[in-house]
C-alpha cells in the first residue's frame, strides 16, 4: 500500500498554508551531521586537551593568598589614625573600633605609607623560555634601592643577568626610553631631554648605576633564596599605582562568633609577597598607631601637668586664706550652720568646677584644631568624653591637611584637585565642629543649672553674719579647687594607665604564613573544561549554521510531513556508469528498488487492464527523472509488458545515448509532421521495450507538446502498449509537464536526496492538494545507504543492505554504530 494514499483528511485554509513548508529545523538529520562529522569533534577535542595544558603549564599565573588575625581591643581609635571617608563610621553600632580598623587598613594613606615605607613599587620577577613567574623582594639574591631624589622611568623592565662573583649585568629594552620620567618625591612626572639608549653595564653589589633616565644600586638580600634564578626582572611602578593594586588584592573580614576578630587577606601571584606584606603591614600599622597614640597621651599628660600646677598654687593660696580666717578670725565653729545646705552648695560646685575644668579641655582641642596644631592635640577623655565620631573627623582632617600639604607642592591653588581638597577639608572641619558645638552646649547648659542650684541654696544662707558669710565663701573656694584639682588629678591617671597599655590594643593572633597552600585561582579545571568545551562547540556551531542555511532535501520523514503526497519507492545511490542499471545490475537494490515502484505506481490508477501512461517529472534538471524513466520501462520491459518510452524532454534530450539510438529523427520530427510514428519508435535489447527519442532541440517545444497532433500520438500508442512512460521536462522550469499531466493515468515526481530545493515542492504540493493534479506519487532518489536503515523496508529496498540478497552486499560494511548496536543486542538476546 502506498503511504498516505488512502488516508482521508479534511484540508482547510490554514492546513493548505502548511503543505509544502519545511520545518526550520530538522533535528533528526543535525544529529545524523554531528555523528556523521565525529571526527572533527575528537580533532578538537585533542586540539582543546593540547591548548589547555599549554594553558596551565605556561601561561596560567596561579594566584595565592594568605591571611592574618589579630584582636582589637575597645577604644582603639586614635585622632592621628588615617582613614578615606568619616562617612564610613556614621551609623555603626558595636564594633565600631573593628569598622574602623577595617577602614584604616583599606585605606590610601595607610597603604600609601607601606608603598613608601617598603619601596613596595619596586617589582620583581623572572622570565623562562616562555612564562614569567613573580618573585618577592626576599625570593631574589639582590634588591634595588633607588634613588628617591632623582627622576626614575616607570614601567621600563631591568634585567639583572648574575654573572661571576658579586656582579649583575644590567640590561635596558632596546627600545622604550622615555622623557617622561617619574619623581618619588613629588609624586608626579616630569621631562627631561632627549637621550641615547643607556648601554648594558656590568655592575658590583652595593655600586650605584646612573643613566639619564635611572638611578638605583643592588643590595644583598638578608635571606638567602631557595631557587637558583638565571634572569631577575625589576620594573617600577608609581606609588598611586603600587596602592592601587595593593588595596585592589586586601580583603578584611569579622570573625562571626567574635566580632572583635579581624581576618585579613591579601591576594597576589606570589605567596611570600603576600605574607610578608601581611606581617609588615600589621607590624607598620602597630607601630604608627602606638606612635600616634602616645603622642596624643603625652600632649594630654603634658596639659594635664601645666594645669596641675597652676590649680595646685590656687589651691594653696585658697587653704592659707581659709587657715587664716580660723586662727585670726575664730569662724572654725560656726553656731547653727545649716550643713545640709552647705553639703549641696559643695556639691554642686564640685560638678561646676569639673565641667569648667572640661570647658578648659574642650577649648585646648578646639584651639588645636583651628591652628591646625596637631602635634599639640590632647585626648578627649581630657575634656570628659569619649566620641569615635570625632576622634574619625580629627584623624580625617589632619591627614586632608597633610595632604594638602603636598599637593601644594605640584599643583595650582585654583586647580581642580586643590579645590577638591579643600572642599572635603570644609566638609571635615564642619563635622568636627559641630561635634564640638554638641558638647560646648551641653557642658554650658548643665553650669547654667548648677549656678541656679547653688543660687537657691544661697538664699537660705542669707541669715548669717557678715563675717560668717565670708568664711563660709572662703570654703567653697577651697571646695571648688580641690575638687577641680581632684578631677584634673584623676584624668592624668587614666592618662598614665592608657600610656601604659597602648602598646596592647591591637595583637596578632595568627600571624601570615608560608605553610604550602595552593593557589585559590585561576581555576584551571574551569579554564581547561572552557578551552576544550568552546573547541567542540565550534563544529557543532558550523553544523548547526549549516543546517540553519541548508535548504536542501535530506530527509524522507520530513519530506513526507511536509507534502502529504505519497511516496512510490526509495532508490539508492547509482553505482553503475550508465543509467541502465536494471539491464546491468538485475540483482542490485537499486534494480529491486525500482520494481517496488512498477508495483506501487497500479495503487495510483486503480488496478484495471488498460494501457496505462505513466509521466516522469521533477523540479530542476539532475534530479533523475531520466534515469528514473529509463529504470521503470525497463522493469516494465522485462516484466512481459509491451512499454514504450518517450522522451518529451525536447529541450534537453538524454535517452539516446544510454540506448545507443540514433537521435536524428525523434518526436520533435513527428510533431512536426516530417516523420511517420513508425520511423521514431526503436527497438532496445528488451524485446518488449521500445523507444522514443526527442530528436533535434525545436524552437517551440512548449507549442509542440500541447499540440493536438501529441494527444493523438499518445493514444495511438495506447493501442499498441501496454506501458507508455513520459520523461517528461521538469515542472520547475517549464509549465509543459502540467500540460501532459492531464493525459497520463500515473505521475511521478523525483526528489533527489541532498539536491532538491525545499522550495521547489512548494507548487507542486499546492496543485496536488488544490486537485489541479491527481495520480501523484513521489520518487525518492540517489538515497545514501550509508546513513542507515533508511525509511522503511516496504518503500523500495534501495537504501539499507539485504543480508547478502543483492549483489552490492558483499562489498557493504556495516556503520560502526550499527555494529555496536547490534553487538550490545546478541549479547542481552543471549539465554
Amino acid at each position: 500500500m502506498i503511504p498516505g494514499k488512502n488516508t482521508t483528511v479534511e484540508k482547510n485554509d490554514s492546513q493548505k498554508e502548511k503543505y509544502g513548508s519545511f520545518s526550520l529545523f530538522d533535528i533528526e538529520h543535525f544529529l545524523r551531521r554531528v555523528l556523521k562529522n565525529w571526527y572533527w569533534f575528537v580533532l578538537m577535542l585533542f586540539i582543546g586537551y593540547g591548548l589547555s595544558w599549554v594553558y596551565s603549564k605556561y601561561y596560567a599565573q596561579n594566584i595565592y593568598a594568605s591571611d592574618l588575625s589579630l584582636s582589637i581591643s575597645n577604644n582603639t581609635s586614635s585622632y592621628f589614625t588615617p582613614s578615606q571617608s568619616i562617612n564610613f563610621i556614621w551609623g555603626q553600632g558595636g564594633n565600631q573600633d573593628g569598622v574602623y580598623l577595617k577602614k584604616m587598613l583599606l585605606s590610601r594613606t595607610h597603604n600609601e605609607f607601606l608603598v613608601k615605607e617598603l619601596d613596595l613599587f619596586v617589582n620583581y620577577s623572572t622570565k623562562g623560555i616562555i612564562k614569567s613567574t613573580y618573585l618577592d623582594k626576599d625570593d631574589s639574591p639582590v634588591y634595588l634601592q633607588i634613588d628617591k631624589k632623582y627622576p626614575q622611568q616607570v614601567n621600563y623592565p631591568i634585567t639583572l643577568i648574575p654573572k661571576s662573583g658579586n656582579t649583575y649585568e644590567v640590561i635596558l629594552p632596546d627600545e622604550g626610553h622615555s622623557t617622561n620620567l617619574y619623581s618619588y618625591q613629588s609624586e608626579g612626572f616630569t621631562n627631561i631631554g632627549q637621550y641615547e639608549r643607556p648601554a648594558n653595564k656590568i655592575i658590583k653589589v652595593g655600586e650605584w648605576y646612573t643613566s639619564p633616565n635611572l638611578k638605583f644600586r643592588l643590595l644583598s638580600s638578608h635571606l638567602a633564596p631557595k631557587i637558583k634564578l638565571n634572569n631577575i626582572i625589576v620594573s617600577l611602578s608609581t606609588v598611586n599605582q603600587s596602592v592601587k593594586d595593593i588595596t585592589s588584592t586586601i580583603g578584611v573580614e569579622f570573625d562571626k562568633e567574635i566580632s572583635t576578630i579581624m581576618i585579613i587577606t591579601k591576594k597576589g601571584y606570589n605567596l611570600n609577597s603576600t605574607v610578608n606584606f601581611l606581617n609588615r603591614s600589621v607590624s607598620q600599622l602597630q607601630k604608627k598607631r602606638l606612635a600616634d597614640k602616645m603622642l596624643v597621651d603625652k600632649n594630654t599628660d603634658i596639659y594635664l601637668q601645666d594645669n596641675l600646677t597652676t590649680i595646685r598654687k590656687k589651691l594653696d593660696s585658697s587653704a592659707n586664706v581659709l587657715n587664716y580666717m580660723k586662727t585670726t578670725e575664730k569662724l572654725y565653729d560656726i553656731k547653727d550652720r545649716d550643713e545640709k545646705s552647705l553639703t549641696r552648695i559643695k556639691d554642686l560646685e564640685a560638678k561646676k568646677a569639673d565641667l569648667e575644668s572640661k570647658l578648659a579641655s574642650l577649648n585646648q582641642i578646639k584651639n588645636s584644631l583651628e591652628s591646625q596644631n596637631f602635634d599639640k592635640m590632647i585626648n578627649t577623655t581630657a575634656a570628659g568624653f569619649q566620641d569615635g565620631l570625632f576622634t574619625a573627623s580629627v584623624s580625617e582632617l589632619r591627614a586632608l591637611y597633610l595632604k594638602r600639604r603636598e599637593m601644594a607642592l605640584i599643583y595650582k591653588p585654583n586647580s581642580e584637585p586643590m579645590l577638591e581638597i579643600n572642599r572635603l577639608i570644609d566638609e571635615a572641619k564642619t563635622g568636627s565642629s559641630g561635634a564640638l558645638r554638641n558638647y560646648y552646649t551641653g557642658y554650658y547648659n548643665e553650669i547654667n543649672k548648677i549656678n541656679q542650684q547653688v543660687a537657691n541654696a544661697n538664699a537660705d544662707l542669707s541669715s548669717y553674719p557678715e563675717k560668717q558669710r565670708k568664711y563660709l565663701d572662703a570654703e567653697r573656694g577651697y571646695n571648688m579647687i580641690e575638687a577641680t584639682y581632684n578631677s584634673l588629678l584623676g584624668r592624668q591617671n587614666e592618662t598614665h594607665l592608657r600610656m601604659a597599655a597602648n602598646q596592647s590594643d591591637i595583637s596578632v593572633i595568627d600571624p601570615a604564613k608560608n605553610v604550602g597552600q595552593g593557589p585559590i585561582g585561576p581555576n584551571v579545571k574551569a579554564a581547561k573544561a572552557g578551552i576544550i568545551g568552546g573547541l567542540l562547540v565550534l563544529p557543532l556551531l558550523f553544523i548547526l549554521v549549516g543546517e540553519f542555511l541548508d535548504s536542501k532535501i535530506r530527509n524522507i520523514r520530513e519530506l513526507l510531513n511536509a507534502t502529504r503526497i505519497p511516496l512510490l519507492g526509495v532508490i539508492g545511490n547509482n553505482s553503475n556508469e550508465n543509467m541502465l542499471t536494471v539491464l546491468d545490475q538485475p540483482k542490485s537494490s537499486v534494480s529491486e528498488a525500482f520494481r517496488g515502484i512498477r508495483a506501487n505506481v497500479r495503487f495510483l490508477s486503480g488496478e484495471n487492464d488498460a494501457s496505462k501512461v505513466i509521466l516522469v517529472t521533477s523540479s530542476i534538471g539532475g534530479e533523475g527523472k531520466t534515469y528514473v524513466s529509463i529504470n521503470l520501462a525497463s522493469v516494465l520491459g522485462l516484466s512481459d509488458k509491451k512499454t514504450i518510452l518517450l522522451g518529451m524532454d525536447l529541450r534537453k534530450p538524454k535517452i539516446f545515448g544510454d540506448f545507443k539510438i540514433d537521435n536524428q529523427y525523434g518526436i520533435s520530427n513527428y510533431l512536426t509532421g516530417e516523420v511517420g510514428v513508425d520511423q521514431i519508435i526503436n527497438k532496445t535489447r528488451i524485446p518488449n521495450l521500445d523507444v522514443a527519442t526527442s530528436g533535434p532541440i525545436p524552437p517551440n517545444p512548449s507549442e509542440l507538446l500541447m499540440s493536438s497532433r501529441n494527444v493523438k500520438f499518445i493514444e495511438d500508442l495506447k493501442e499498441r502498449y501496454d506501458f507508455i512512460i513520459i520523461d517528461s521536462p521538469p515542472v520547475g522550469l517549464v509549465a509543459d509537464s502540467y500540460e501532459l499531466m492531464k493525459y497520463s493515468d500515473a505521475n511521478l515526481y523525483v526528489v533527489r536526496h541532498e539536491y532538491t530545493e525545499k522550495y521547489m515542492l512548494k507548487m507542486i504540493t499546492e496543485k496536488y492538494h488544490n486537485g489541479e493534479i491527481n495520480h501523484l506519487g513521489i520518487v525518492y532518489n540517489d538515497y545514501n545507504t550509508k546513513q542507515g536503515y533508511g525509511y522503511g523496508y516496504g518503500y523500495g529496498y534501495g537504501y539499507g543492505y539485504g543480508y547478502g540478497y543483492f549483489d552490492e552486499d558483499k562489498n557493504y560494511k556495516e556503520p560502526l554504530l550499527i555494529r555496536i548496536r547490534n553487538k550490545i543486542q546478541s549479547i542481552f538476546n543471549k539465554k
